[in-house]
C-alpha cells in the first residue's frame, strides 16, 4: 500500500517581515553615510598632515637661515665693539688689553661676555684689570653703542668724571686720553659734554664751563670768565 505525501518538489519559503526590511536598509545607509564621512575626515586629516609637514620643514629651514644670520650679526658686532675699544685702550697704554666682546648660550639665551686679553689669557675687567683701563673701556664701550644705534640723532653723550680712576702722576696717560677724546669727537662728529677735574680734557675742548659754589648758590663762569648767569 502506498501513501500520499505532500507536493513534488515544493520548497518551504520564509516570510520576511517588510518594516524589517526596510530598517534593516536604513541602517545600512547610516552606516554607509558614516562610512562616507570617516573616509572624507580621513582625507581632510591626511592633508593638514601634509600640509603641517611642508610648514614644519619652512619653519626648520628658516629657523637655520635665522640663525645664520643671527651668528654673523654676532660676529659683527663683536668685530665692531672690540675694534673700537681696544683702539681706545692702544691709544692710551703703553701695554694695553686687547678688548673682546663673545656671544654665548646658556640656559637657552644669548648672553654676550665682555673681557680684557693680553697674552693669549683672559682678564676680568673688574676683578683683574686696574680702574684706568675700566675707564677708558667704558666710555668707548658707550660710544661704540651709539655707533651702531640706527637712528643717530642725538649726536651728544654725556660723562660724569668718566676718567676718575687714572692717577698716573706723569699725566702721560691723562693727555693721551684728552686726544683721544678729541679725535673720535671729530672723526665722528660726536658732541662730549663731560664733568671732570683732568685739567688736560679741558685743554682739548671746545668750550669750557666752571662751576663754582657760592653761599649755596652755582656760579657758572666760561674759561674765559664770562659770566653766563
Amino acid at each position: 500500500m502506498s501513501e500520499k505525501t505532500g507536493k513534488s518538489g515544493s520548497i518551504p519559503q520564509m516570510s520576511i517581515d517588510k518594516n524589517m526590511l526596510l530598517k534593516l536598509r536604513q541602517v545600512i545607509e547610516r552606516k554607509k553615510g558614516q562610512k562616507d564621512k570617516v573616509l572624507s575626515l580621513l582625507s581632510t586629516c591626511k592633508k593638514e598632515i601634509n600640509q603641517f609637514k611642508e610648514e614644519i620643514g619652512f619653519s626648520e629651514q628658516a629657523q637655520v637661515i635665522i640663525q645664520k644670520v643671527a651668528q654673523e650679526t654676532q660676529k659683527q658686532l663683536e668685530w665692531h665693539i672690540s675694534e673700537i675699544v681696544t683702539l681706545a685702550l692702544a691709544s692710551t697704554f703703553d701695554n694695553p688689553y686687547v678688548f673682546k666682546v663673545e656671544f654665548v648660550q646658556r640656559r637657552g639665551k644669548t648672553e654676550c661676555d665682555l673681557f680684557f686679553e693680553r697674552d693669549g689669557f683672559r682678564v676680568d675687567p673688574v676683578a683683574e684689570a686696574g680702574g684706568g683701563a675700566v675707564d677708558v673701556a667704558a666710555f668707548a664701550l658707550r660710544v661704540a653703542m651709539w655707533s651702531l644705534a640706527k637712528s643717530r640723532w642725538r649726536n651728544t653723550l654725556i660723562f660724569d668724571e668718566p676718567f676718575k680712576n687714572i692717577n698716573d702722576k706723569t699725566r702721560q696717560t691723562q693727555e693721551k686720553v684728552a686726544k683721544m677724546v678729541k679725535v673720535l669727537s671729530r672723526q665722528l662728529k660726536l658732541q662730549f659734554i663731560i664733568i671732570t677735574m683732568i685739567p688736560e680734557l679741558e685743554e682739548v675742548a671746545d668750550r669750557v664751563f666752571e662751576f663754582n659754589l657760592i653761599r649755596r648758590k652755582t656760579k657758572i663762569e666760561r674759561r674765559d670768565n664770562v659770566k653766563i648767569y
